[in-house]
């Protein structure tokens, strides 16, 4: 270490605190500076309330990041997510000073915006404003879920809160919004948030579009509310303490704090809302705030002695859990094993005996139904299954019977409300409990208003179940704005999100046991209103082979066609009706059922070239929505029967037929597409 960076903190003047404070406002500032890139702003406007929070408040280890039982910290305005590096590298993670050197370099684990599994004590994916917020609120349920279910008396296994820092943004954001006005509802007494009310945005001063008073906003959704001097050490700490005392209502902090603090001519100013200081004003900086210029990165011995204090601390709380936990176990081994059980990959063996069987001879089904029934099915045997739907639970067939309500007993169906935007991220905060399979359902066409969230799941890799019913213009008289046509494209075009479109009851079971062990990311299942056939699957390929993706439903004689039929969902037995008149006029027709896009493209390029194999070019794609991507398996000289425009108001049956999904179409254009190959 150099002799600079061995000066003591009696060389500097003020508290011992404000030298801790500074040590992580300008550790932010020089890396931003240096990667000539972020946000400096706000790091420097929170770094009091935050080293409150990491020293004086919150529990955690940093030598084992996953500890059940630490509190979380979400930095749901993760444009200043330097502010959670520096204190992740101060404090003991792993997490080194080169890191934060490489601030939003290739590689680093200090990208621009918090990434989950990235970096060692993020709790989660923050960046797109609000997100952090709502998903915070799913933590804050998944500890109160968790609590009812194990805590006992002289036992509270589960005690944690969620803290988080916010901002304009996230306080203007309709998804914040949503999920307030929930976690107000429900009471959520576990959850702290503090907003940095720094009055200034990107395009100047906040009034240019917020003239509301927040705090009464927030008093209306039922929120304990104060007020407090962001530089006021005492005053934070006084009000996180009464925070955490209020069990009935969740808690916002309102610190009127000053964006860039200490900036000499960028303080309180839109220009360091994204930007670097400069090293002018990183200069100007740090000598009115008493800080030595040089070197970069400069973090006093005894000020990181003090933050890595944090590990024995952090240790010491962990070992007292555990003992908690030792004798637990021996007062309640049954809740114990549940508990263990939990925070395990799902053990198939424990609920596939109980799944639902479908034959032909029962009739037709909607796979909605079908899905409900598997749900019922499963429950008893899943304690971590939890969710509910955006006020249609009666529609997705998703409510869990005899499993109680969240909000009263600490059942396990949740009322989201008329809130998708929100019930999105929340989904994500209980599945990153690690204990928990949280499922929400909505009408197809609504998963537009999840996306957000939906694209972060599946980012973080976390298992959250997606229950998307009425999926084609099948629902019928409710029209073009209840009908998906582009839904289904769009999301098979998320990165890491598995979309699965059975096609009967049967497959419905099969998508639900993919979904139930999926760990590694989302599964969005696309299910029908009306009632389809079951497929003998005595007669056509077995349901279980939805596990590849795609598979042969119906061949060909000898398995040599001349003309491939490919569909999903709805349309498959529409394709299996074509498929038996084909044959019987001597084409040689092969129908390829393709419920799950993401599986077909995990299989080997020996069972792509099996199923759909390339000598044949006449194949016909038939799908109720976009034709968009179909290319790749229909392929340059194939066709494609979709839909192109929104749909319309009139029965299911009779806009299958105006829009060309019936036996003579498909018929019609297969015999012309192979006349033309």
């Amino acid at each position: 270490m150099t002799s600079e960076k061995k000066r003591k903190s009696n060389e500097f003047p003020g508290s011992f605190e404000s030298k801790c404070i500074n040590t992580i406002r300008f550790l932010a500032v020089d890396a931003v500076q240096k990667a000539n890139s972020g946000h400096p702003g706000m790091p420097m406007e929170a770094s009091d309330l935050a080293y409150v929070l990491w020293s004086k408040i919150m529990r955690y280890n940093p030598k084992n990041p996953q500890w059940l039982n630490r509190d979380r910290f979400v930095l749901s305005a993760g444009h200043g997510s330097m502010l959670l590096y520096a204190l992740l590298y101060l404090t003991g993670y792993n997490l080194t000073l080169d890191e934060i050197k490489a601030f939003r370099q290739w590689n680093s684990k200090t990208p621009g915006h918090p990434e989950y599994g990235c970096t060692p004590g993020v709790e989660t994916t923050t960046g797109p404003l609000g997100q952090g917020f709502a998903t915070g609120v799913g933590m804050a349920m998944a500890e109160r879920f968790l609590a009812n279910r194990f805590n006992r008396p002289d036992f509270p296994l589960v005690d944690y809160f969620i803290f988080s820092l916010v901002s304009d943004g996230d306080i203007m954001e309709g998804i914040s919004s949503e999920a307030a006005s929930l976690a107000g509802h429900i009471g959520l007494g576990n959850l702290i948030y503090i907003y940095l009310d720094n009055r200034i945005t990107i395009e100047g001063p906040t009034d240019f579009a917020l003239s509301e008073d927040v705090g009464r906003r927030f008093d209306a959704y039922n929120w304990q509310v104060q007020h407090v001097n962001g530089y006021d050490l005492t005053g934070i700490e006084e009000s996180i303490q009464q925070a955490k005392g209020e069990k009935s209502k969740p808690s916002l902090i309102i610190a009127r704090t000053n964006i860039a603090y200490g900036s000499p001519n960028k303080q309180d100013s839109a220009d360091a809302h994204g930007a670097p200081l400069g090293e002018e004003e990183v200069a100007l900086t740090k000598r009115h705030l008493q800080w030595p210029e040089t070197p970069a990165f400069f973090v006093p011995e005894d000020v990181l002695l003090h933050f890595r204090q944090a590990e024995k601390r952090g240790q010491e709380r962990e070992n007292e859990w555990l003992s908690l936990w030792e004798a637990y176990k021996k007062s309640y081994p049954e809740l114990a094993h549940e508990w263990e059980n939990m925070h395990k990959e799902p053990d198939p063996s424990q609920w596939e005996n109980s799944l639902p069987l479908f034959k032909p001879e029962d009739g037709a089904v909607a796979t909605r139904s079908a899905s409900g029934k598997v749900l019922q099915a499963v429950a008893p045997h899943l304690p971590g299954l939890i969710g509910g739907s955006a006020d249609l639970a009666p529609s997705n067939n998703t409510f869990l019977k005899n499993f109680g309500e969240f909000k009263n007993t600490g059942g396990r169906n949740i009322h989201f409300g008329i809130r998708e935007h929100a019930m999105g991220a929340i989904l994500n905060g209980m599945a990153l409990s690690g204990a928990l399979i949280p499922y929400g359902g909505t009408f197809l066409v609504f998963s537009d208003y999840m996306r957000p969230a939906i694209r972060l799941a599946a980012m973080m890799g976390l298992p959250v179940i997606y229950v998307f019913t009425h999926d084609s213009i099948g629902l019928g008289e409710d029209g073009p704005t209840h009908q998906p046509i582009e839904q289904l494209s769009s999301l098979r075009a998320v990165p890491n999100l598995m979309v699965i479109r059975p096609a009967d009851a049967q497959e419905t079971v099969e998508a639900w046991k993919i979904a139930l062990s999926r760990r590694d990311g989302p599964t969005a299942l696309i299910l029908t209103r009306q009632k389809l056939p079951i497929i003998d699957r005595d007669r056509y390929a077995k349901a279980s082979e939805l596990r590849r993706g795609a598979y042969i439903l119906a061949d060909a004689p000898e398995s040599k066609p001349e003309l491939i039929l490919i569909g999903t969902g709805s349309e498959v037995p529409l394709l299996l009706s074509a498929y038996e008149q084909l044959l019987d006029q001597g084409i040689q027709v092969r129908v390829v059922n393709v419920p799950c896009w993401e599986l077909f493209e995990m299989q080997s390029h020996e069972y792509h070239e099996k199923v759909l194999p390339s000598y044949v070019n006449a194949r016909l794609a038939v799908e109720a929505g976009c034709p968009y991507g179909w290319e790749r398996y229909t392929g340059t000289q194939g066709k494609i029967i979709g839909i192109e425009r929104f749909g319309a108001s009139a029965p299911g049956e009779e806009l299958f037929q105006q829009f060309g999904f019936t036996v003579e179409h498909v018929i019609k254009d297969a015999k012309e597409l192979l006349s033309s190959v």
